[in-house]
């Protein structure tokens, strides 16, 4: 790549300031103002139940993609423009989906010699469709501003900052941490006793799992280094990147589960965050993450390092929620916690009813404390992606599990749920029941559910698209009407791989 063409295109990505948090929320809502949209289309239009690949495309990827180019300015006006189509939906009566048939569950508890015969990854859980659309928008997001912040077309107070700042980059790093923290809840909901489990047995199949991200890390650095490709080096130094961080934090994960045992998850992400700012502010780490010359290979990659420990209370903070909405009530965890610690040998069941309700309410109260946490943290300290500090971590925490519960506020008003008990008269000690549900058929859209299925596989394909397109295209120069097209067309192409995939998983992460 041509020098001077390199130096200014690292220029152009560099020393921005970004937006406002209001103004971020407000290009993240068009998300859910298309998915409001999409919900109205399925339960109230009945040919609309099954939609074809490009219908969904209109609906979910192109509204993401001109809310952070051309609507950049006024996201407000496209989210009235999607909410308008929704309301005249909603004039219409929801189609008849028929009630599902009544399937047999436990009333909520099963002895360990009833369960003894499934394996740890063979315990169902209940299906959330708004986690899935919540992770789905989060990658689509992702993948569109990593390619889109080439152009012009993408407002630089989008750009991930400099040193201080919110923006929408800023915060995607952190979401997609958040979102790998959520489904780390998976393993310890199916077995809780994962909790007790020797040290190197847990090491050892967390290293093997995350292996091929690290190894991709290696092959990333590679080829940067290898093609001369633009790269900012102040975001994670001169050799640290994001698949490393990414690698790293499964095993950070394993070191404290003696510790959630004892205390709230949420809480033990604070006290982490709390650490991370101590470290900033008193011992020195703020001072040499901004001023400290890259004298040798650890402060060469001082960045990537620094804002290590950030990462793992974003993480973590993302298993507590996890804990909360993955499974069929939110005090499932905590119930097992205690049984652990109590020495008993009773297992709540996966399966019982979901209990949306509770669900939002837990979800509310912790976007609520995340947010006055924020808004207190910001009297004295400023946003840091880079240092990943303790006002960022509260952002990120907050943002998350306010749009989360958005969704699954979105789902009870367009499917809503009913659900009734029956006592199964073939169970001789009375207590098994059988549920019967009424509802119009939720699910999350089919594009999304396809993006969730092979996120990270996206992820890395768009990373290699990223990089050939700026390879092959002088992205700085392009007019805006081009870089749409060459935009459009990206996203397209991520989307149709998603879709022709959507019944297979290609690599579990």
């Amino acid at each position: 790549m041509h020098g001077d063409y390199k130096a200014s295109k690292e220029a152009f990505v560099s020393g921005t300031t970004g937006s406002t948090v209001l103004h971020i929320n407000a290009i993240c809502s068009v998300g859910l103002s298309s998915i409001a949209l999409h919900s109205a289309l399925t339960s109230r239009v009945a040919v609309f139940r099954s939609m074809p690949f490009f219908v969904e495309w209109i609906l979910l990827s192109v509204p993401l993609l001109l809310s952070m180019t051309v609507y950049a300015e006024a996201p407000g006006a496209l989210s009235v423009l999607l909410s308008v189509a929704t309301a005249v939906l909603l004039l219409l009566p929801p189609t008849e989906n028929g009630a599902a048939l009544p399937t047999k569950v436990d009333d909520g508890t099963t002895s360990v010699r009833d369960m003894g015969h499934r394996s740890e990854f063979q315990v169902p859980l209940p299906p959330l469709p708004a986690l899935s659309t919540y992770r789905a928008h989060m990658m689509l997001m992702t993948v569109l501003s990593i390619l889109a912040v080439d152009f012009r077309v993408f407002p630089r107070a989008l750009a991930k900052c400099e040193t201080y700042g919110v923006s929408l980059m800023d915060l995607g790093v952190g979401s997609f941490v958040f979102s790998q923290g959520i489904v780390s809840a998976i393993p310890l909901l199916k077995d809780p006793s994962r909790l007790r489990k020797p040290l190197g047995y847990k090491l050892f199949n967390t290293l093997k799992k995350v292996a091929p991200v690290a190894v991709l890390g290696l092959i990333r650095l590679m080829a940067v280094k290898g093609t001369d490709y633009p790269e900012h080096v102040t975001e994670y130094g001169v050799h640290w990147n994001f698949f490393m961080t990414l690698s790293l934090l499964p095993v950070f994960e394993v070191f404290t589960h003696g510790v959630i045992l004892h205390i709230p998850i949420g809480l033990l992400g604070l006290w982490i965050g709390v650490v991370q700012q101590c470290l900033l502010s008193f011992a020195g780490l703020g001072d040499v993450l901004l001023n400290a010359p890259r004298s040798n290979i650890i402060l060469a990659n001082k960045e990537g390092l620094i804002s290590l420990l950030g990462y793992f209370s974003i993480h973590i903070i993302g298993l507590s929620v996890g804990t909360i909405v993955l499974p069929p009530r939110p005090s499932f965890f905590r119930k097992h916690k205690a049984l652990l610690n109590g020495g008993r040998s009773t297992r709540l069941d996966l399966i019982a009813p979901r209990q949306t309700a509770k669900v939002v309410a837990e979800l509310f109260s912790c976007a609520l404390v995340w947010w006055s946490s924020f808004a207190f943290a910001r009297l004295k300290l400023d946003v840091s992606r880079g240092m990943v500090n303790l006002p960022y971590i509260l952002w990120v925490s907050a943002f998350n599990t306010s749009f989360i519960l958005g969704y699954c506020l979105l789902d009870m008003l367009f499917f809503p749920t009913r659900v009734s008990h029956v006592k199964d008269s073939s169970d001789p000690n009375g207590r098994r029941v059988m549920l019967d549900e009424s509802s119009t058929g939720n699910r999350a859209p089919l594009l999304l559910e396809a993006i969730n299925k092979n996120s990270l596989v996206i992820f890395l394909i768009a990373n290699v698209a990223t990089g050939l397109i700026n390879l092959s295209v002088k992205t700085m120069y392009t007019s805006d009407g081009k870089a749409m097209l060459i935009l459009g067309g990206y996203a397209y192409c991520l989307c149709a791989f998603a879709w022709i995939f959507r019944s297979r998983r290609l690599w579990r992460f």
